[in-house]
């Protein structure tokens, strides 16, 4: 691989990170009309054996491969993930093979070149000119090679921005001096929530506040891949096109069919010291100080904690050089084996640490980071944690008082009280399906249906904002924040940002329970949806008394969140159902989201209890008139509810 730094057509600077790559974004989609029963799924028999084109003089695998082969194919296309690919990049998880190899990277690669092209409709032999990067992810560099080889198989100009955040590689498709055609980001695969989570969402911040009944994760090991062009981040359908291409080319290559190709030239970036810039330069137009206007932050104290990923740009490069006091930051520097905590703002010991170090140095806010900054949470100067439903109640109260009445859209484990929340000042709140695509892409559709929608928010802390091209992006987020922050200092206004949520109901309880689906994993997403489907039908049918299927707010969906009833419906890549539960006395105890999860084999139980003790209630009537009665407890690990009910 040859390696060329240049000064055109950006400022373009050697890296040390040449060996990483990446690809990211959230934007408008080209919808298309589907039926909700009509899953997507990726190893269907249609998908297998189908002849890729031979362009450009590649040679690729001939009718019949993928089928002949099936399950090498479907290995390749069991790496997708909704809008990602994710997969085993490093051994060290006991059970979990690797998958992510160099060559399953490559074949990815080189098919994104190749739909890149067709959806561009650029021929042969025009530039393509694709950006990459990375978060310290441990197989990053072997991982790279890989990616870059891929690209420029399919004809692809390859320029590597070294450690970045997800959201500036979308970014790289936008700033002027750069304006890529794609960008790729090779990213951690994200492990938001350990099997079993009981929170006490009103009780002080402490790591007990958690407990996990499984074994301790090993997210080192793991890689992915993440997607963007101009218009944002691809769809779980675009994905698919790429993984069934991908899929055919690698067992083409595995039988040593294909040429190996010319090594790649490589261009060095630095991207991340212009996306820095854009972003001060929103916070001293914005902020506008009448007396520092290149320093608004002077007399602020903020603490960061980037967790050891890919966050700490935020405090040398945005925070310091606007005035702002870091003393006391935490986790800044990159270290792919996480030694402190996960980098997540959902992480019960990342928000304890921070709140610990704000109340310490006496700071105005803390900042929360994952991996690769694309969600983010904060703690106030009281050293409240705010995540969840409270960041999007924040963000909310920000994004009403500047477009009164706009939409909100959430994914439906939000809560009742954020919606009376939102509706106090004026919003209006649309719960749509879990997954930060969809409740973004949501969003995007409600816009061009002429329905004003500004913020769209999922509870594990990705956020985006139509001001901000629909990209969630967690340093955007904690930029309106501080902004916020300066103008109520500027204003005189008593209290710090946590003043006001001062309002927000939250439940007494909420849950996480995770039951694995057991079996073969190609046969995972049907079982799941099975499950899911045998949940609704027990409501429907009135087999389980006391279960209410809930509506979905302010937006044109039906069927608990899943079915879009306007002429556009988006695709679905999950099953999932909200109810709530009331008692004998017609009592509304709580309500429960149910849900096939888009990343791993598993279905997500989310509760959410108005009352102590509701949450072990709902559990237990869950397990003993759906879970033994429908018989779906025969592929579905149903040992953590069980225990839990105990």
């Amino acid at each position: 691989m040859a390696t060329v730094t240049t000064s055109s057509p950006a400022t373009l600077q050697s890296c040390k990170h040449a060996s990483h790559g990446v690809v990211r974004y959230c934007p408008p989609l080209p919808w298309r009309r589907r039926s909700y029963s009509q899953v997507s799924t990726r190893a269907t028999a249609s998908s297998h054996g189908q002849p890729s084109a031979t362009t450009g003089g590649r040679v690729e695998a001939p009718v019949g491969i993928a089928a002949e082969a099936g399950e090498e194919g479907d290995s390749i296309r069991r790496l997708q993930n909704g809008p990602d690919v994710r997969g085993m990049a490093l051994e060290g998880e006991k059970g979990r093979p690797v998958d992510l190899t160099p060559l399953a990277v490559e074949v990815v690669a080189e098919s994104f070149g190749e739909w890149l092209r067709e959806e561009l409709q650029r021929p042969e032999g025009e530039e393509l000119r694709v950006s990459v990067g990375c978060d310290p992810r441990l197989s990053g560099a072997r991982l790279s090679a890989a990616l870059f080889a891929g690209l420029a198989r399919a004809g692809c100009s390859v320029f590597d921005m070294g450690l970045a955040t997800t959201p500036a590689c979308f970014m790289s498709t936008i700033l002027p001096r750069f304006n890529y055609d794609a960008s790729i980001m090779k990213k951690m695969a994200e492990l938001k929530h350990p099997s079993l989570v009981v929170t006490n969402r009103n009780a002080a911040i402490n790591p007990q506040d958690q407990t996990e009944m499984t074994a301790s994760h090993l997210p080192y090991t793991r890689n992915g891949l993440k997607f963007f062009t101009k218009r944002g981040g691809l769809t779980s359908v675009d994905v698919e096109k790429i993984c069934n291409r991908a899929a055919q080319k690698y067992v083409a290559r595995k039988m040593g069919l294909g040429s190996r190709g010319t090594p790649p030239v490589v261009m060095r970036v630095d991207l991340m010291s212009a996306y820095s810039q854009h972003l001060r330069d929103i916070i001293k137009q914005r902020v506008a100080h009448p007396t520092h206007y290149d320093t608004p932050l002077k007399g602020f104290k903020v603490i960061v904690n980037a967790g050891n990923g890919c966050g700490g740009f935020f405090t040398w490069d945005v925070l310091e050089k606007l005035g702002a006091d870091t003393t006391g930051s935490l986790h800044l520097e990159p270290d792919g084996m996480f030694p402190n905590h996960m980098p997540n703002p959902e992480d019960a010991t990342a928000m304890s640490l921070t709140r610990d170090a704000v109340l310490a140095h006496g700071a105005d806010l803390g900042v929360v980071f994952d991996t690769d900054v694309d969600r983010s949470g904060v703690v106030d100067d009281t050293g409240a944690a705010i995540n969840g439903d409270r960041l999007i109640a924040l963000m909310s109260a920000i994004v009403l008082d500047e477009h009164p009445g706009t939409m909100v859209v959430t994914d439906a484990r939000a809560s009742d009280g954020l919606t009376r929340f939102i509706a106090s000042r004026g919003g209006h709140h649309c719960l749509y399906r879990v997954g930060y695509r969809n409740v973004i892409d949501k969003g995007v559709q409600l816009n061009n249906d002429g329905v004003e929608t500004h913020l769209m928010m999922e509870t594990t802390g990705h956020g985006a904002l139509k001001e901000n091209y629909f990209l969630d992006d967690g340093a955007y987020m904690v930029v309106k924040i501080v902004i916020e922050m300066v103008r109520m200092k500027l204003a005189e206004l008593d209290g710090g940002v946590g003043s006001l949520i001062m309002d927000l109901e939250e439940p007494a309880e909420s849950v996480l329970l995770r039951m694995n689906i057991l079996g073969e994993p190609k046969h995972a997403k049907q079982r799941g949806t099975m499950a899911v489907e045998a949940f609704k039908n027990y409501i429907q049918e009135d087999k389980l008394s006391g279960w209410v299927l809930d509506d979905c707010g302010d937006c044109s969906v039906g069927e608990g969140c899943l079915v879009d009833t306007n002429d556009h419906p988006i695709d679905v890549d999950a099953y999932m159902y909200r109810a709530k539960f009331y008692n004998e006395n017609m009592r509304p105890l709580g309500m429960v989201h149910v849900r096939q999860s888009v990343h791993n084999p598993n279905i997500a139980l989310n509760m959410q209890s108005y009352l102590p003790g509701g949450c072990k209630s709902m559990a237990r009537d869950l397990h003993e008139r759906f879970l033994l009665a429908s018989g779906v407890n025969e592929f579905l690990d149903t040992r953590e509810v069980e225990k839990f009910v105990k």
